[in-house]
């Protein structure tokens, strides 16, 4: 595969955190030989209606990266969330690490930068961020070498991490049974989703999928692993040979039936300043807006 460095021989480590408030699961990869480690889409709980931020999502992920001894190098967030609130920058500031995303952070900046109506003061050059990944980077996590796959579609920045016969496939795709993620966010493109699906499922058919959500549909226990072979064959929305033009039909038809997410208002002012709230005004009070038919 071009530009892409697969080594289905490297295995990580890997557990996952289910959080219920928001079905989203939150990933510890580790290399088994340093005990270096990434955290990938961590989460920050938020009382929206009282309007309350904590922080036992993230604690659990601490606890279990200094029970193991874990030297914590990478937070990875896999696109820009609209559905929980990161907690990256609290992770950090417990454990170090670099935080990173997509590059195409900047138009998701530019584009609520304007709905939120953040002013110059908001920068919207991904700065907020340690790094900015391209489509087909490298960087190690220890020993393990990582590559990275721009899978655009959901929103501009979305980026599926490959971490040895591993790949975190943020909300580009669901267990089979769950299909895929809505295309209608601002930026987001349903024939682009398809076509970066079909990217992802050209790795090979051993590879292990792990979804940033679940929702357990038809009632079934939740899960979170897959692999590309499991996912080309029976993927409801497009596994076998669904086409271009039947997947974009279905998802837009989809798409308008859906409701937004709960968390989307506060989810997406704070995750495009990587996962920190805004400013505090003159007297320390910070604030979340509420763009009034906006979105």
């Amino acid at each position: 595969m071009q530009n892409y460095l697969i080594d289905m021989a490297q295995e990580p480590d890997i557990k996952g955190f289910f959080d219920k408030n928001t079905n989203t699961i939150s990933y510890v990869v580790s290399d088994p030989t340093t005990k270096s480690c990434a955290v990938i889409d961590s989460v920050m709980d938020m009382d929206y209606a009282a309007g309350r931020i904590f922080y036992d999502h993230a604690n659990e992920i601490i606890a279990y990266i200094k029970a193991h001894g874990l030297k914590l190098e990478w937070l990875i967030e896999t696109h820009v969330h609209a559905d929980h609130l990161s907690g990256a920058p609290y992770i950090q500031e417990q454990l170090g690490g670099k935080l990173g995303i997509g590059e195409n952070i900047t138009l998701i900046q530019e584009t609520f930068g304007k709905i939120f109506n953040e002013g110059t003061k908001f920068q919207r050059d991904g700065s907020q961020f340690d790094q900015l990944f391209t489509d087909g980077d490298h960087y190690s996590i220890g020993a393990l070498k990582v590559f990275t796959m721009h899978t655009p579609g959901h929103t501009p920045a979305c980026m599926v991490h490959v971490i040895g016969n591993a790949a975190f496939v943020g909300d580009t795709l669901f267990m089979p049974d769950g299909g895929s993620a809505r295309a209608d966010f601002p930026g987001g493109d349903a024939g682009e989703l398809y076509d970066s699906i079909q990217k992802l499922l050209s790795l090979p058919d051993d590879m292990r999928l792990f979804m940033c959500h679940d929702y357990g549909p038809n009632g079934r226990d939740i899960k979170w692993e897959t692999t590309v072979g499991e996912e080309r064959e029976y993927n409801i929305h497009v596994g076998g040979d669904k086409t271009r033009d039947e997947f974009i039909k279905m998802r837009e038809e989809r798409d308008k039936q859906l409701n937004m997410p709960t968390l989307i208002i506060p989810s997406i002012q704070v995750n495009m300043r990587a996962g920190k709230l805004p400013e505090p005004d003159d007297e320390g009070q910070q604030y979340l807006k509420v763009p009034i038919n906006g979105l």
